[in-house]
């Protein structure tokens, strides 16, 4: 099976019929390794990694630029560059005033929420685009919990929008969202490490107009570059950003605390949630017994239906993001 997945994937790599892409002289720079390795130029990165999306990059090459930037790490001019021709390479939503939170950790420890949140999201009249992966071994994807849910996930970019416009919450694959990203994706189950796409579809502007992004991050030092990346490479005005601290990756609000929540808008960096000390004595919110997905299914429907209280994090993040959207 994974002889059969590796063959399709070099098949989908080399089958297009445009111009090759020489990548030797980008490699030499950026593959010198932790230390010796330059970042490249806008223009360079731009032109670099939309020939990636195309496939216009050999197998052998392709795999040397995404272990050197796995090693190098990208900076935020590389970023705002890369974000630019995967920006390019997508055909944009049109739902006014929607909401975008990227779904592709899943629930390894705690029960994944972000349904309920897009759920809620769109009880308040807020249309609520949840994108990624529809399966992850070893963890209880958004798609499995909306599947159980009875909402099934989009096939077609028309479908999306009319889910959107319709009942006010879609989930789409990435696949269906951003093609040529999901090839790119899907080669961390060749080369087994991530690459700067899951990065790039984290942040992902699938709106035109822009629509608000839900960004999180898993380690505090992360919060400052995401910052950088929005305010000083970005316009982050477009649709603004919803930055805070996820749940095991996912842009949605941890039940055991109150983390910091900040909304990057108009080149400034607004904290609206401040964060706060959990005291151990205090009573949690009561939460699903289990992190599968037909049992976190059950207590969302709980939820929604007033039998169990919203936990006070999540409301206070629906609360926000719905002020956002409305200008309050």
């Amino acid at each position: 099976m994974r002889e059969r997945t590796r063959r399709s994937l070099s098949h989908l790599m080399t089958a297009s019929t445009a111009e090759p892409f020489a990548c030797a002289r980008f490699i030499k720079e950026i593959g010198r390794g932790p230390h010796g390795a330059r970042a490249l130029s806008r223009e360079d990165t731009y032109a670099l990694y939309s020939a990636m999306l195309d496939a216009r990059v050999s197998d052998i090459e392709l795999g040397a630029v995404l272990l050197a930037y796995r090693l190098k790490g990208e900076t935020a001019e590389e970023l705002a560059a890369m974000l630019a021709a995967a920006q390019a390479s997508l055909e944009p939503l049109r739902v006014p005033g929607a909401v975008s939170i990227p779904s592709y950790n899943g629930a390894r420890k705690q029960a994944n929420l972000v349904p309920l949140l897009a759920l809620l999201l769109a009880r308040e009249g807020v249309p609520s685009l949840v994108h990624g992966v529809t399966e992850d071994p070893g963890r209880v994807t958004s798609a499995e919990i909306f599947a159980c849910l009875g909402i099934a996930a989009s096939t077609s970019h028309a479908g999306i929008e009319q889910a959107l416009t319709g009942q006010r919450v879609a989930f789409a694959p990435v696949e269906v969202l951003a093609p040529k990203l999901a090839r790119l994706l899907s080669l961390r189950r060749v080369m087994g490490v991530r690459n700067s796409t899951h990065t790039l579809i984290k942040i992902l502007q699938p709106f035109a107009p822009a629509g608000l992004r839900l960004v999180n991050y898993t380690h505090p030092p992360y919060r400052d570059s995401l910052a950088e990346l929005f305010l000083g490479h970005l316009d982050a005005a477009a649709g603004g950003v919803l930055l805070a601290r996820g749940t095991e990756g996912e842009a949605v609000a941890d039940t055991r605390r109150q983390v910091q929540i900040d909304w990057l808008h108009d080149g400034i960096a607004e904290t609206l949630v401040a964060p706060e000390r959990s005291s151990p004595d205090a009573a949690g919110p009561e939460l699903p017994a289990a992190r599968d997905a037909e049992t976190t299914a059950h207590w969302i429907r709980e939820v929604l239906s007033g039998a169990v209280p919203v936990p006070p994090t999540l409301a206070r993040q629906v609360q926000e993001i719905v002020r956002i959207v409305r200008g309050r």
